[in-house]
């Protein structure tokens, strides 16, 4: 199926970047490469979550954070390329995860962007990746996802 169809029947929305003064963008292309920029589960440039898993949040919200995650990295690719369908494939994820110490659940927490990725382009959406704990992120965000796709 196509990506941006399944999009639709999920009722995913996309709300293109915002453009800021930052020296970086939501993504650079380099030949049938894109590389995405670290995203946050925010809505509209605006924090939505603020706090460290295995703290103020369970994995199971975590998930729920990387999937919003994910839906920014949709919106930054969609931006970039102008339709999903010219994703061939996700190559790769690096998901961080703002977490007390104990906290091990970290794959846990990414597949909420990796699960959706698979939803939307099957066997193409597999990828190779790293999910990682970390002491802090930008703004105390409990999730931060960066991606790499082939495009064509």
């Amino acid at each position: 199926m196509d990506p941006e169809e399944k999009r639709r029947q999920l009722g995913i929305a996309l709300t293109p970047p915002t453009p800021n003064n930052a020296p970086l963008v939501p993504g650079v292309r380099t030949g049938n490469v894109l590389y995405l920029s670290g995203s946050g589960p925010n809505r509209a440039g605006q924090p939505s979550w603020n706090g460290k898993l295995g703290k103020e949040y369970t994995t199971d919200q975590g998930y729920q954070a990387a999937r919003e995650c994910a839906i920014n990295l949709l919106a930054a690719a969609k931006g970039a390329l102008g339709d999903l369908k010219r994703v061939r494939r996700v190559v790769k994820l690096l998901g961080m995860v703002n977490c007390t110490p104990e906290f091990t659940d970290q794959p846990r927490v990414i597949n909420g962007c990796s699960e959706l990725f698979v939803e939307l382009w099957g066997e193409q959406g597999r990828h190779a990746r790293s999910a990682v704990g970390m002491a802090g992120l930008p703004g105390g965000i409990p999730v931060e996802i960066e991606a790499i796709f082939e495009v064509e």
